[in-house]
């Protein structure tokens, strides 16, 4: 758009100014109403899209046998033993409990595991504690040593030093709403808070999936709560620090919640839901909308300081930053719709939200900010000298020492990138959360003294109804359990071939040399079908075995892995089946569970957004050298939009050294929000060489003078807003605002040290013309 549109819509802007300024802040509540429609979603399963290979192996497998959907008690005493009356009576006392709480299908524990024994030619089926206060010595004894030498619950259900023991309770909800996972949690938690008042020796931990779900959504509504009133306030206060105006602020700030509250009506209104990786995006908006008000703001009281009437300053501050902000709101825009690359929804979600608001933002800045500036009362300020002389000094340094600078930038920057391959791919779900949050902490404590709640589910197909009698079958699945078990991520292997040897050796007298898996097929079926009818309601095989007795349920718990372990063992787990393709019935469509499906997410959304974030690298590149006109300043933009997120990651190496999930959607966030520095940097610089016939070196000076003050104190904002994000008891908004943060400091100072001096070293031909005229 040429400068006399732009000018004759600023005129338009000002002489409305009531109607532009009314018709906003109208548009903004009516869209705003939206917000009242916001739902959240805290379903760990929402980070995983529908065509995602692992969790469609979870639901396979919850369709054909149960849910794993948990709720784990873990209990530990100080003074006792899990197997003292005491400890027994709490754990019975939990397990009964448990049975009354909303959505509970089952309940498992060490007082209700269904001991076998024989007597006679009958087979006894009974819980292993009736009542814990009638017990004598004698039982205790015999309960500790039944249970300490049942694979079935030792490492599973109690620790092998009879210190700790865990309840677990699966749940199927009827949807994954943070009020119904509050109605299941609820009692649960005051459950614990009245055992840990009523025996103080006594620790209580809870775990499991509905638990973390849960902690999503908590972790989600404190930084509602905190985070953002602080980031508000520390950007206000930074506003007013430095544009030195309280109706500055003011008006900042105005378009700051129109931008917000346009952005996420208009997702309330369409139906989405908010989700713990877009419940950030009004953290990312907030910072974007105060860095396009900054520049207008900027450049107006600069010429109000020069002596320019209020309504004149208005229309002048449109036409020299309308077009780079419109830039940098296309290019942030962009930066951000490229995470629908990303395999994982949130995100998707996160970057469509942030997009929106970036045009919101973009759209009050040039309509509401303009119309404000005109009808609140806004006098020039008086210049500070100091900034004014420090900014000069600081030009004249860095074009004197140009050459020096242009080499120590290179050199640092290739030397901080040098670190990059070092950095590691690491995630596990408990490291979500900060070291505050109750889950984390209660799960990391289960892990120390049992077992936490990283799992691998497989189920192993006979491939024919009632297979799993087979003896061939049996067989072969136990030399897979034995292998599976021997493997170093592994704690324990739950499977149904310790039930069946358990029986074989009950049907034999209780003989310990029976102990092993029936020969024929015929027994086999009839001692399994003799124990599922002793068994009482809840406590069936349905969560170990499919309805048509042809494939069982393998459950592998794991130590403190990560998402490399858990893939490396589910690698080895498919080559293990793959090596025995032919030899018998044993087959399996490969291992699952929450902790596997992200270890495997983790490098899918690296891998779609290393597609997502060149095809955003290249379209931000048409845009600047289209908007600046000239394929030279274009080619030169490249350099300082891509070293500061390559120097970053390098620093990020040394500093963290590990790359989650929340790292795949940086460098794509990043990109469109470090072109706003170069953009305005660049437009200015152009402005002074054609508009001002200024040579390259008084160039620099134009544009520092211009934007100098603004870029840092916008990317300062930026900063600020991110770092808040860095606050937050949910990691990967926390880590992802951290590293952020990290790359608009290296642009920062990219912008006002390389690419000055890229400009000055490129058209060192013209200075020296410059010079001899």
């Amino acid at each position: 758009m040429s400068d006399k549109y732009i000018i004759s819509y600023g005129r338009f802007i000002v002489r409305w100014r009531w109607i532009v300024a009314f018709l906003c802040l109208l548009l903004a509540g009516l869209v705003g109403a939206g917000v009242t429609k916001l739902g959240f979603n805290t379903d760990y399963r929402i980070f995983f899209g529908p065509d995602n290979p692992q969790l469609a192996t979870q639901d396979d497998l919850e369709a054909n046998y149960s849910k794993v959907d948990l709720v784990t008690i873990g209990l530990y005493s100080s003074e006792k033993s899990v197997f003292s009356r005491q400890m027994l009576g709490i754990i019975k006392d939990v397990t009964e409990q448990a049975w009354t709480f909303p959505a509970v299908s089952r309940v498992d524990s060490l007082t209700n595991f269904q001991h076998t024994e024989a007597e006679g030619d009958d087979l006894y089926v009974d819980d292993l504690v009736r009542d814990a206060a009638d017990l004598t010595d004698a039982d205790l004894e015999k309960i500790r040593a039944i249970a300490l030498n049942e694979p079935s619950l030792v490492n599973r259900l109690v620790s092998e030093d009879g210190r700790t023991t865990q309840i677990m309770v699966t749940v199927q909800p009827a949807d994954t709403q943070p009020d119904t996972l509050k109605k299941i949690v609820a009692p649960i938690r005051a459950m614990a808070a009245q055992i840990e008042k009523d025996h103080p020796d006594v620790e209580v931990a809870l775990s499991g999936t509905v638990v973390m779900s849960l902690s999503m959504s908590e972790a989600s509504e404190a930084d509602s709560e905190t985070l953002i009133p602080v980031m508000f306030a520390v950007i206000a206060l930074t506003l007013l620090i430095f544009l030195r105006s309280v109706s500055g602020m003011v008006i900042s700030m105005v378009v700051v919640f129109s931008s917000v509250l346009f952005a996420l009506g208009l997702t309330g209104h369409y139906g989405f839901y908010l989700n713990v990786a877009s419940a950030a995006s009004p953290v990312i908006i907030v910072t974007i909308a105060v860095a396009d008000t900054i520049h207008l703001l900027a450049t107006f009281y600069v010429h109000m300081r020069r002596g320019m009437a209020k309504k004149d300053a208005v229309v002048e501050s449109l036409r020299i930053n309308f077009q780079p902000v419109f830039i940098t709101s296309v290019t942030t825009a962009i930066g951000f719709l490229s995470l629908n690359f990303n395999d994982s929804p949130p995100f998707n979600h996160l970057g469509n939200i942030s997009a929106i608001g970036v045009f919101a933002a973009w759209f009050f800045a040039i309509t509401l900010l303009p119309s404000l500036l005109a009808i609140l009362p806004t006098g020039p300020l008086g210049e500070t000298r100091r900034e004014h002389i420090v900014l000069e000094n600081y030009v004249e340094w860095v074009i004197e020492r140009r050459n020096t600078i242009l080499v120590g930038m290179i050199v640092s920057c290739v030397a901080v990138a040098a670190f990059i391959p070092r950095l590691e791919y690491y995630d596990n779900f408990i490291s979500f959360f900060s070291k505050n949050v109750e889950f984390r902490k209660d799960s990391e404590f289960m892990l120390d003294n049992l077992v936490g709640p990283y799992t691998m589910e497989l189920s192993v197909s006979s491939g024919e109804e009632g297979g799993i009698a087979n003896p061939d079958y049996m067989k072969q699945l136990q030399e897979f359990t034995d292998w599976l078990e021997a493997q170093p991520e592994v704690v324990h292997v739950f499977s149904i071939v310790d039930v069946m040897k358990r029986l074989n050796k009950n049907m034999h007298g209780d003989d310990p040399a029976w102990y092993k898996l029936p020969e024929e097929r015929n027994l086999a079926a009839q001692y399994l079908l003799l124990y599922e009818m002793s068994l009482p309601y809840g406590l069936d095989l349905n969560n170990q075995i499919d309805i048509g007795k042809s494939a069982t349920r393998v459950t592998a718990s794991l130590g403190d892995v990560n998402t490399t372990d858990m893939k490396a063992l589910t690698e080895r787990t498919r080559e293990w089946f793959d090596a025995r393709q032919g030899e018998g019935r044993i087959m399996t469509p490969g291992g699952t569970s929450p902790g596997i499906i992200f270890a495997y997410l983790t490098r899918r959304t690296f891998d779609s957004m290393m597609v997502g974030t060149g095809v955003a690298f290249v379209l931000i590149s048409l845009c600047l050298v289209a908007a600046l006109r000239s394929f030279r300043l274009g080619l030169i933009s490249i350099v300082p939009n891509v070293l500061p997120a390559v120097a970053a990651f390098g620093l990020w190496a040394i500093i963290d050294g590990r790359l989650g999930i929340f790292a795949s959607a940086v460098t794509a966030t990043a990109l469109g929000l470090i072109v706003d520095c170069t953009v305005h940097f660049l437009s200015k610089y152009r402005r002074g060489s054609l508009e001002k016939g200024l040579g390259p070196e008084d160039s620099v000076r134009y544009a520092f003078a211009m934007v100098g003050s603004p870029l840092w104190i916008s990317s300062l904002v930026l900063i600020c807003g991110f770092v808040t994000l860095g606050f937050s008891d949910y990691l990967i908004n926390a880590k992802m605002g951290l590293l952020t943060a990290l790359i608009i400091a290296v642009a920062l100072v990219t912008d006002f040290l390389l690419l000055p001096t890229i400009l000055l070293f490129v058209d060192k031909k013209g200075s020296k013309k410059d010079a001899n005229a």
